[in-house]
């Protein structure tokens, strides 16, 4: 069964839904979030961890470093099965997560609204997209944890949990991964193309 979530979203629509899910599904769900979704979580009615809380780092101004640390990418990446992990998750303190819900900053409608060009490189979103990566691959190397990227699934999500006494089948977890893959996949191509344009001075 599910026991533990990272939650860290730029688009906080539906979370009541999500987490309404998760705690009736184990009421002793653990969340690790970060800034601005923490507080959110929290209005919502529910507990979570902050991520600087957890890692023993604050979180760099304006939230530029949030999630990019070995406490939270080892709990995903690393398989408790395998010995020589188990053991590097113990002696380093690390948790594993069983679900990543995470929804990058607006890099795209920044653009389209014709910000100036600090707010669109700040909208470039570095640790959303590396936790969303981590998270499909862990989902494919051991298959203890998923990535959620789009608030449209999560009623789903919560359904398929629902059905698998809290847990995903492969065939979920290899289509998130899928998800998660493509999602970043277009995300930085939009990046690519306005640095594009950008370098010949349109």
């Amino acid at each position: 069964m599910i026991k533990s979530a990272i939650i860290s979203v730029s688009d906080k629509n539906r979370l009541d839904e999500l987490l309404d899910g998760l705690f009736e599904i184990n009421p002793e769900m653990e969340i690790l979030s970060s800034g601005g979704t923490a507080e959110r979580i929290r209005e919502l009615g529910y507990e979570a961890t902050e991520v600087s809380t957890y890692t023993g780092f604050p979180e760099a101004p304006g939230g530029l470093v949030k999630t990019l640390h070995p406490k939270v990418h080892g709990g995903l990446l690393l398989d408790e099965d395998r010995v020589s992990e188990r053991d590097y998750l113990k002696k380093e303190g690390i948790k594993t997560f069983g679900l990543v819900v995470c929804n990058l900053y607006p890099f795209e409608e920044t653009v389209e609204k014709g910000k100036s060009r600090r707010n669109i490189i700040e909208s470039i979103d570095i640790g959303g997209p590396t936790l969303i990566r981590s998270a499909a691959k862990g989902a494919l190397r051991h298959g203890k944890t998923a990535p959620v990227i789009e608030p449209e699934d999560y009623g789903e999500i919560v359904e398929k949990l629902k059905e698998n006494d809290g847990t995903l089948t492969r065939e979920t977890r290899d289509y998130l991964a899928y998800k998660a893959f493509r999602h970043t996949c277009n995300y930085d191509q939009k990046i690519r193309n306005w640095t594009e344009k950008m370098s010949r001075g349109e």
